[in-house]
């Protein structure tokens, strides 16, 4: 067992985090500030992201990207989740793996044009009344000849207002299980101008300024049979297979950020005095140093050993969840006894601190609950005993 990095880790490591430092750290203050992340700018890095190699890594080499393995890809997100949220997801895109699921002529119209920088996409599936429960979704298609015809609405959408299409799942039907009827979910292209598709702001959110959510409304939205994604009525199938490591790319950005706090803190700890000596002498902050840093390594651990077994085919739900929960509920934890080392200079925005804690409290949320997680772990563990 090699827990050490290859040369190309390595070098995959030096060269994001660079370009963190160098061209994403510069924008923070004023993306921090204003809410707002300028589309000029967004393409001046993007083309930076590219000439660096960093764009679309998470995309497979032969559809055009980097074709990381799972591990390096991980090291990699947590490079890029040191920097604000909106700089790095959207001028170092990752097209959703999503896309590689669809036929070669949906490849060359959506997928292609994501790696090279020139689309973005979005994916929808939450609804104002279906969040942990997507099966509860209401928004619904109809088939009308060769047609679908789709209906219903979807929030909390990522960068919806720039994408230029987005993945909307929509439920299709219902089939009989022996728990009940279970509704059907297919998966569908929607392009943005698509007459009934309308894109409208989303809500304010404390966490990830600059990183846009929208709110979609499908009214009669009419789209041909050739941009449905998948097989109909497969839309989960599909998303189980293309979307299964997104809750470790969650999980490896609170790694970047926690890290990032961490080294701010034992710095601090290192050189702020009280009482005549550094604070890092009082137990009080040295023990928190050394938790923070236990914890940090462990979910690290679970986040790189899940990844690892994701590329071998061994993962499991639980695997996943248990890394999403460590490193989400581990950053929680970072940022806060960060900002209780610095005392008030925590809070002022001269730091990243308080950004973080802020931005640490949507990563219990999105991507499955903190809930969820628990519930999936504690069901592979009941169920063997038909529990």
């Amino acid at each position: 067992m090699d827990f050490g990095l290859t040369q190309e880790q390595e070098m995959i490591v030096e060269t994001t985090r660079a370009f963190v430092e160098n061209e994403l750290y510069p924008h923070e203050a004023q993306i921090e500030r204003t809410g707002h992340l300028d589309i000029d700018l967004v393409r001046e890095l993007q083309q930076k992201a590219i000439a660096a190699g960093l764009y679309a890594a998470n995309i497979p080499e032969e559809f055009g990207g980097a074709g990381l393995d799972t591990p390096t890809w991980l090291l990699y997100e947590k490079e890029l989740g040191r920097a604000n949220y909106a700089l790095h997801w959207t001028c170092v895109a990752r097209p959703s793996n999503i896309l590689c699921a669809g036929t070669p002529e949906q490849r060359a119209r959506y997928l292609d044009p994501c790696v090279a920088g020139e689309k973005w996409d979005c994916l929808a599936m939450t609804e104002p009344g279906a969040g942990s429960d997507l099966r509860g979704m209401k928004a619904s298609a109809r088939q009308e000849g060769t047609d679908w015809v789709l209906n219903g609405t979807k929030h909390f959408i990522s960068h919806a207002d720039i994408a230029d299409f987005t993945i909307a799942f929509m439920a299709t039907g219902e089939e009989d299980t022996p728990r009940g009827k279970k509704k059907l979910i297919t998966a569908f292209f929607v392009d943005k101008g698509t007459p009934g598709y309308a894109v409208r702001d989303g809500y304010r959110n404390v966490s990830h300024r600059g990183y846009t959510n929208a709110i979609l409304e499908f009214d009669n939205c009419r789209i041909p049979a050739e941009n449905v994604l998948g097989e109909v009525h497969k839309g989960f199938e599909v998303a189980n297979t293309w979307l299964g490591a997104t809750r470790l790319q969650v999980g490896a950005t609170c790694l970047g950020r926690a890290d990032r706090a961490f080294r701010h803190s034992v710095e601090w700890a290192a050189t702020r005095e009280q009482f005549g000596q550094p604070i890092g002498k009082f137990q009080g902050v040295s023990f928190k140093l050394a938790d923070m840093a236990m914890e940090m390594k462990a979910a690290e651990l679970m986040i790189l050993e899940a990844g690892w077994k994701f590329d071998q085919g061994t993962a499991t739900d639980s695997d996943m969840a248990m890394a999403k929960l460590k490193a989400t509920e581990m950053l929680a934890m970072v940022a806060d006894e960060a900002i209780q080392i610095h005392g008030g200079m925590g809070l002022m925005d001269e730091l990243p601190l308080e950004r973080i804690w802020r931005d640490a409290r949507i990563e219990r949320i999105w991507e499955g609950t903190s809930e969820i997680q628990r519930h999936i772990i504690s069901r592979a563990l009941l169920r063997p005993f038909g529990a």
